[in-house]
């Protein structure tokens, strides 16, 4: 097990991406964000000091995000001190889609680029897919094909970095041939995810961690632990839970509808969970993940996946 001080060095507010380009280390997360959504993304930049905010076509709410972005910079915050990320959503993967898809997102968040570009999940669905899937609708997923036309997403200027979400070892290894994939992975103290995120030092990628405070299933603030170093260290149990993620080394993006909340969510620098108590953190024993998947992409009797595990490639 790493120390606090090993994984640490976090008193840096950002961090450096393969491409060079820098990525603020708190992001606003914005799945399931509500009817508030441009109100707080406008919020959280201009009066608690967020530079980073994390979205997705999928959650339905990128002209709202748009609205805020815009709110912010027409106060006088620059575009380029922005880093704004969004995701492809499944019915899109393929390769004639991914440039409209960006172009869709670009238009509905009024911006002219982007910071970073996911691919959301690793499987490919059909247009009107249900939830489970239903027989033939999940399809066959060209990864490298979409690969490829999100880096000529960057050589065009229209992204700068590309990444992926929700990857297991096995998908990412497919992919390391290709440069500089920043993914983003559920990772709080319930699901440490230590496989992808060993993987990924191993070869220099860096990795963002969403869910950082766990569900509505499995809220961790109220873990006994949580609330103990939160109390030593007179934090929030929010503000312990999202510094344990920047001193892992990795970059993080917690999800607030209220305005109080975002402000107390970025105030985790210039103090350091002690070791001891990092490790403590550490030691909250592995539960389940937030997100499987499995209503999204599991048909368990059609397949072509079965089960959750067989979606993570048994990996966990």
């Amino acid at each position: 097990m790493a120390s606090a001080k090993a994984m640490g060095q976090m008193e840096q507010d950002h961090f450096v991406l393969k491409s060079g380009h820098t990525m603020p280390a708190i992001g606003l997360g914005t799945w399931r964000a509500g009817s508030d959504t441009a109100e707080n993304v406008q919020t959280a930049i201009t009066e608690a000091g967020y530079r980073h905010v994390d979205t997705a076509a999928q959650y339905g709410v990128e002209k709202e995000v748009g609205q805020g972005l815009k709110a912010a910079m027409e106060a006088g915050i620059d575009r380029k001190d922005l880093f704004v990320t969004s995701k492809i959503w499944c019915t899109n993967l393929v390769p004639e889609r991914v440039r409209p898809s960006l172009e869709n997102t670009l238009k509905d968040l009024q911006l002219d680029y982007l910071d970073l570009y996911l691919i959301h999940w690793p499987f490919r669905l059909k247009d009107g897919a249900h939830m489970p899937p239903e027989a033939g609708e999940v399809l066959e997923f060209d990864m490298e094909g979409v690969w490829r036309e999100m880096e000529n997403l960057v050589k065009d200027g229209l992204v700068k970095d590309i990444g992926v979400c929700n990857y297991t070892v096995t998908k990412l290894n497919r992919l390391m041939q290709s440069a500089g994939i920043p993914p983003a992975m559920e990772m709080h103290p319930g699901w440490k995810n230590k496989k992808i995120l060993e993987a990924c030092k191993k070869h220099g990628i860096h990795v963002t961690a969403y869910s950082p405070l766990g569900s509505s299933e499995k809220n961790l603030a109220h873990d006994p632990v949580v609330e103990k170093v939160a109390n030593k260290l007179n934090k929030t149990p929010g503000q312990v839970l999202i510094k344990w993620s920047l001193q892992r080394g990795t970059s993080v993006i917690p999800k607030s509808s209220k305005d109080e909340r975002i402000k107390e969510n970025i105030q985790v620098f210039g103090w350091e969970i002690p070791e001891d108590d990092f490790e403590a953190l550490c030691s909250i024993k592995d539960d389940k993940r937030v997100l499987t998947g499995e209503e999204l992409f599991v048909n368990k009797t059609h397949g072509p996946y079965k089960s959750a595990a067989e979606l993570w490639d048994h990996e966990d």
